[in-house]
């Protein structure tokens, strides 16, 4: 029988082959909102990655050939876990949005006392950003959001090779700046609804004046928590679209996030 003999660049070439892809799968699915979140256990966030590394290495073709304990072989592993922490994040901003948003519409109408426990972060959060979250899971999974998600990011190994290149300082930048997009999109949803308080709580500021000895307190956070709720219902009929537009401008961040015009 003719012994295998198998050298130390071949045995680095196998473990490379898989190991890096599974630290940029990895880090993309400990951070991604519905499958990211403490409702799902590590073991089974873990096991995921693990298939889905199984699956994808036969597709990424060669890697970069270094020494396991050599300081190329680091920075490839920094530079796989910060793309898929990076390309998760975005993902992560798209759900934070409503989140913030509601909590601007509830602190103007008097439900910021309103809050509840989210299980999925594991912090407290008004009622309104809670409500808001749930509907925006169930949409995101309806549309198929998950899977496109996948498939953006499946990309990422086509425009960003395994390899000492990465994002790079423009990429940093671009996730820095997706910070103020977060805040502005969500100012912008809730926008109508804070106005519509305002303009109530402005006329509750004239009939004080008016009539110094109303208790116009008493009278103005009920019917201000009231128009409020309305002001909310009617929003509703525009909150697919919004979601559309901002969830697409969410994967064209993705794409641009690997150089992709």
């Amino acid at each position: 029988m003719i012994p295998l003999e198998f050298t130390a660049d071949q045995i680095g070439q196998w473990v490379g082959q898989h190991l890096w892809p599974l630290f940029r799968i990895a880090s993309f699915m400990m951070v991604i909102p519905f499958i990211g979140t403490q409702l799902v256990p590590a073991r089974v966030r873990l096991g995921l990655a693990l298939l889905m590394t199984i699956l994808v290495v036969p597709m990424i073709g060669e890697v970069p050939q270094v020494e396991a304990l050599s300081g190329d072989a680091v920075v490839i592993t920094l530079q796989q876990i910060l793309i898929g922490v990076g390309m998760g994040f975005a993902l992560t901003a798209l759900f934070q949005l409503f989140v913030v948003a509601g909590q601007m519409i509830a602190m103007q109408m008097g439900l910021g006392f309103a809050s509840m426990n989210d299980p999925a972060n594991g912090v407290t959060v008004p009622v309104l950003s809670q409500l808001y979250t749930i509907t925006i899971t169930l949409l995101y999974l309806a549309m198929n959001g998950h899977l496109v998600a996948f498939e953006v990011f499946l990309e990422s190994f086509r425009t960003l090779p395994i390899g000492l290149e990465g994002i790079g300082q423009g990429g940093l930048w671009m996730l820095t700046h997706r910070i103020s997009w977060m805040f502005v999109s969500a100012m912008l949803l809730a926008l109508p609804a804070v106005t519509a308080v305002l303009i109530v709580n402005i006329s509750f500021g004239v009939m004080t004046r008016a009539a110094p000895q109303m208790n116009i307190f008493a009278l103005g956070f009920p019917i201000g928590l009231i128009f409020g709720l309305f002001a909310i219902w009617v929003l509703q009929s525009n909150f697919l679209p919004h979601f559309h537009q901002y969830t697409e401008e969410t994967f064209e961040f993705m794409r641009q996030l690997q150089g992709v015009p």
